[in-house]
C-alpha cells in the first residue's frame, strides 16, 4: 500500500484556535492543535486517511476497545529548528515500536506511509502550533483502537488509527521524588510490559494515586518475583550514575524500549562515558548511596525528556541525591539532546525528520 501526502484527504478548519496558544504559559496536554488525522481499517485493509478539524468522535457504546482494552499509542515530539522550521524527532523508531505493540495486541500493522507521512502532513498543516520557546515542543500522540461494535470477547476486525497534537511545555517542573514500589507490579514476563498498551498505564493509576497521597511524585517499579530488580520509573526508563558508570536496566519483555533511552545511550557512548545495560537491584542502589557513590538518577521519555530524581524512598531508607545543579551527566544530556533536536548541533544520526 503506497500512500503519500497527496493521497490524504484534507478538510481544513475555517476557525483556527491558534490565538489560544500562549507561548509563555504552555501546560502539557491542556490545549490541542486545530487538526487530527484519522484512518480506518476494515476488511483487511487501511482506507484513505483524512485530516479533519480537531473534534469529538461518535462511537457506539458497544465499541470493542471500551470493553476489552485493544488500544495502543505512541509519543513523538516536533521542535522548531534554528531556522524556525518544524522537525520531528525519530518518528520511524516510534512507528516500528507501535507495530510491535500492535502485533502483541492482535492489531494490524500501521503502514509507514500512514504513520510517518500522515504525521508529516498533520504537523505541516498545524506548523504554527509548534512552539519556539526554549524547552517547548509539539507533542504528537498517534494511537490505535479496536472499533468493532461487538461485546463478545475476540480480537477485533475493525480499527481506527488517529494522530492528535498538543503544544507542550516541561512535563515536570522540578526534580521528582520517588517511591520504590515493592508491592504492586507494573509487568510480568510474558505480558505486555514492553508495549505502549493503554492497559499498562491504566493499571498504574491506583498505585500512583496512593504514593502521591504519601507525598511522592512517581513510582520506581521493581520486578514481580523478587521486588528487587528495578524496571521503570512511572512512565519512563530510568538511569543511575554510580561512580563513573551510567547504569540502566537491560531491555526485556517487561521494559519499554524507549526512543529517548536509546538516544541517551547513543550520545553517552559517543562521549566515551562508561555505560552498562544490565539487571540492577535496589539493594545495589542503597549500597551506592550509603557509600556516597550514587551521584545522579533520572528518568527518560518523550514527554519528560530528562527528568532528574531528587530522592528515593525504599522501605525505611530515604535516599537524597546531590543537588541537581551539581550533576554532570543528566544536565549535559539535556543540553546535548536539546541542541540536536533544535539543530544547534549536527544531526549525525539522521534523527530529525523534516516537515
Amino acid at each position: 500500500m503506497a500512500i503519500s501526502t497527496l493521497d490524504i484527504k484534507i478538510n481544513q478548519t475555517t476557525n483556527s484556535r491558534i490565538q489560544q496558544l500562549d507561548q509563555a504559559n504552555i501546560q502539557f496536554g491542556k490545549l490541542y492543535a486545530d487538526h487530527m488525522l484519522v484512518a480506518h481499517y476494515e476488511h483487511g485493509e487501511w482506507k484513505q486517511p483524512e485530516i479533519l478539524p480537531f473534534g469529538n468522535l461518535s462511537l457506539s457504546p458497544a465499541t470493542t476497545f471500551f470493553h476489552y482494552g485493544q488500544a495502543i499509542f505512541e509519543g513523538v515530539k516536533a521542535y522548531k529548528d534554528v531556522h524556525g522550521n518544524p522537525v520531528i524527532f525519530r518518528p520511524f523508531d516510534n512507528w516500528k515500536r507501535m507495530n510491535r505493540s500492535a502485533e502483541r495486541m492482535a492489531m494490524p500493522d500501521v503502514p509507514e506511509e500512514i504513520f510517518v507521512e500522515g504525521m508529516r502532513a498533520l504537523v505541516n498543516i498545524d506548523r504554527q502550533w509548534v512552539p519556539s520557546t526554549e524547552g517547548t515542543s509539539l507533542y504528537i500522540r498517534p494511537f490505535m483502537v479496536a472499533t468493532d461494535e461487538f461485546v463478545g470477547v475476540k480480537p477485533a476486525e475493525k480499527f481506527m488509527f488517529m494522530i492528535i497534537t498538543s503544544p507542550a511545555g516541561p512535563y515536570y517542573a522540578k526534580p521528582v521524588s520517588i517511591f520504590v514500589q515493592d508491592k504492586f507490579v507494573r509487568a510480568f514476563p510474558g505480558g505486555i510490559g514492553f508495549t505502549k498498551a493503554a492497559g499498562n498505564y491504566g493499571a498504574s493509576m491506583y498505585p500512583t494515586m496512593k504514593i502521591k497521597e504519601m507525598g511522592y511524585d512517581q513510582i520506581l517499579w521493581t520486578d514481580g518475583f523478587t521486588h528487587k530488580l528495578v524496571q521503570e520509573i512511572g512512565t519512563m526508563n530510568v538511569f543511575f550514575v554510580i561512580g563513573d558508570t551510567v547504569i540502566t536496566p537491560e531491555l526485556s519483555d517487561t521494559i519499554l524500549a524507549g526512543v529517548t533511552r536509546d538516544s541517551v545511550l547513543t550520545v553517552l557512548r559517543e562521549k566515551g562515558v562508561k555505560v552498562e545495560e544490565r539487571q540492577l537491584s535496589i539493594d545495589e542502589i542503597v549500597a551506592a548511596h550509603e557509600a556516597g557513590t550514587l551521584k545522579e538518577a533520572f528518568g527518560t521519555g518523550t514527554a519528560a525528556s530528562i527528568a532528574p530524581i531528587s530522592d528515593l524512598t525504599y522501605q525505611d531508607k530515604h535516599m537524597v541525591l546531590p543537588p541537581v545543579e551539581q550533576w554532570k551527566t543528566a544536565n549535559w544530556l539535556k543540553q546535548e539532546l536539546g541542541d540536536i533536536r533544535c539543530g544547534r548541533k549536527a544531526d549525525v544520526h539522521h534523527w530529525l525528520f523534516k516537515v
